[in-house]
């Protein structure tokens, strides 16, 4: 018989991106630095892989 293969754990989702990798950020304009929309911008967290941190943050 054949030895069964372990499945690997299915990996646990960033908080603050939520998975996604992207997080919304604000766009400023001017020198009043007046918000005027938002985009997507890298989620500093997971660095755009949607994994939680190994390291417990």
């Amino acid at each position: 018989m054949a030895t069964r293969k372990n499945a690997k754990p299915k990996p646990v989702p960033c908080p603050d991106c939520k998975g996604r990798g992207e997080v919304p950020t604000t766009v400023l304009v001017g020198r009043k630095r007046r918000a005027v929309g938002k985009q997507s911008g890298f989620c500093l967290n997971c660095l755009g892989t949607g994994e939680a941190s190994a390291d417990g943050e």
